[in-house]
């Protein structure tokens, strides 16, 4: 990947919406080596996927948490099925495993609090192996930025 790529990937995390033409001219290449460059870009994986992003307060009242869950042992397996149970659950937007005091940390979305408690006892409660978990609820969101940092 090189610097051009780069500036693709840029412009494309910007606005995915951007015709080929207009891609090619901020980048500086005609617009048959812009596409060429796009698909190859797709086609090994770098760009996994384009979606449109939507305004959650224009769609409504909308609760995000950020849940911390730590698990009551460490096993490779039981982990596994936690996370697929979390990975699966359409109200987790995002999911990590992360080291420190806690072994996960999930991006939740829920329309209220009845449905976050659906949520939990689904995915939370359902889980022998989880000791504890942690929800921290966001009163407002000051930055949402869904792209990627590039190497320069």
């Amino acid at each position: 990947m090189d610097s051009i790529d780069r500036r693709i990937l840029d412009q494309l995390q910007r606005d995915s919406s951007l015709t080929n033409q207009a891609l090619a001219d901020e980048v500086g290449l005609s617009p048959s080596a812009c596409l060429k460059r796009v698909k190859r870009l797709r086609e090994e994986g770098i760009i996994e996927r384009e979606v449109a992003l939507l305004n959650p307060n224009a769609l409504g009242q909308c609760l995000h948490m950020v849940v911390e869950v730590t698990m009551e042992r460490d096993n490779k397996s039981l982990y596994q099925r936690f996370l697929t149970s979390a990975v699966n659950a359409p109200e987790v937007k995002q999911c990590y495993q992360v080291t420190g005091e806690c072994d996960f940390v999930l991006i939740v979305t829920v329309a209220d609090l009845d449905e976050y408690d659906r949520f939990c006892d689904r995915v939370l409660y359902s889980d022998d192996n989880m000791r504890k978990f942690r929800t921290l609820l966001s009163r407002k969101r000051h930055k949402f930025d869904t792209s990627v940092q590039l190497n320069r």
